[in-house]
């Protein structure tokens, strides 16, 4: 019988620190949309608490669902995955030249978010039942063909940010997997050698924010405005920030995407040097309690969702952060938890439901 001693193993700060960075996120987004409504009478935060409220739900769900069950179902979510990814190129709503949702009246559905999890479930249950054959270059081509076909059909919504979160949460979870040095090194060689080969299948905006990165300055009032007002705003929020709805970059509306990749340059400008700081706090402390499962879970299929959980967590983090203070290109990365986003809160639940899950269940396996 699959019981749960939750008193035993219920990691509480797996459930306070999302509900945390979220409620703070919530006063972000608040000052990023404040005064845009839409004609149902919401706005970017209301909209997101709604969406919170559907991440809740579902955590609840898979916290109390058997763990080896999930699994077992992940060659038909990843199969219907690339079904839905597929009609989205040929059916879904376009965005600024983008074909990455699927609409009904106000409700949005961004099937690549939850690509990200389920590509992780899929390497784990590959991996895990194939644990020696994986440190072979036979074992090694699944992989690659899971990650390959979603990154593909990703990066022609256009969507080069989702894209490379799928080859980051792959290359980690090969890391995990105890892949030889000598493959990991070749498949670093291999990336930096195919770049001018893949630099063609970019679109044209993605190569100028490509090229901006390096000089912001040769298109100020284009590709280079946002990540340009972005400094500019986390510049002047100084040591403790401009105060809640004080930040003029934001609030005149200077800053382009404010309430979804560039909300780090809001809590920058708002809340200065001290509530940066604290965010990362945060997300770190966070991002070391799911190591900390990883560490005591005696389950390889466990250990590999959590590191991949992890992984993806931590490098949407890093790029995001790194992205709006002009130290990486922009490729369009949400800040988990912060920025608007009903596919990606909801993922991101499923995601700490999936660790909350293999903790609870740890001394069952």
């Amino acid at each position: 019988m699959y019981r749960i001693n939750y008193r035993k193993n219920f990691d509480l700060f797996l459930i306070i620190l999302p509900l945390i960075i979220v409620s703070a996120g919530l006063l972000f987004l608040y000052s990023a949309s404040h005064g845009i409504y839409e004609s149902n009478g919401t706005n970017f935060a209301h909209r997101q608490a709604m969406w919170l409220l559907a991440g809740i739900v579902m955590l609840v769900i898979i916290v109390n669902m058997d763990f080896r069950r999930i699994l077992d179902w992940s060659y038909l979510c990843y199969g219907i995955m690339a079904l839905m990814l597929l009609v989205l190129l040929f059916a879904g709503g376009a965005r600024m030249g983008a074909k990455r949702w699927f609409s009904i009246g106000w409700l949005t559905f961004q099937p690549s978010e939850f690509a990200k999890i389920i590509l992780i479930m899929v390497l784990a249950f590959y991996i895990g039942n194939n644990r020696h054959a994986i440190r072979t270059i036979k074992g090694l081509i699944t992989p690659f063909l899971l990650a390959g076909v979603l990154f593909l059909l990703i990066i022609k919504e256009p969507d080069l940010g989702s894209a490379l979160i799928l080859l980051a949460i792959l290359f980690i979870m090969l890391l995990v997997s105890e892949m030889p040095v000598k493959y990991m090194a070749g498949l670093v060689i291999a990336g930096v050698a195919s770049s001018p080969f893949l630099w063609n299948f970019l679109k044209e905006y993605q190569k100028r924010r490509l090229l901006v990165f390096i000089n912001p300055n040769m298109d100020p009032l284009g590709a280079g405005y946002t990540i340009i007002q972005s400094k500019i705003a986390i510049g002047s929020g100084g040591l403790f920030g401009r105060g809640f709805l004080g930040g003029t970059q934001n609030q005149l509306n200077f800053l382009p995407e404010s309430h979804t990749d560039f909300i780090f340059a809001v809590i920058g400008e708002e809340w200065g040097f001290a509530g940066v700081l604290l965010v990362v706090f945060l997300f770190v402390f966070l991002i070391s309690r799911i190591l900390s499962v990883a560490e005591r879970t005696n389950d390889f299929y466990g250990k590999l969702v959590v590191m991949g959980v992890a992984g993806m967590l931590a490098f949407q983090v890093i790029v995001n952060i790194a992205m709006t203070v002009g130290l990486m290109p922009v490729v369009g990365i949400p800040l988990p938890f912060v920025s608007y986003g009903g596919s990606s809160l909801i993922m991101n639940f499923i995601a700490i439901a999936l660790v909350i899950n293999i903790d609870m269940h740890r001394t069952l396996f």
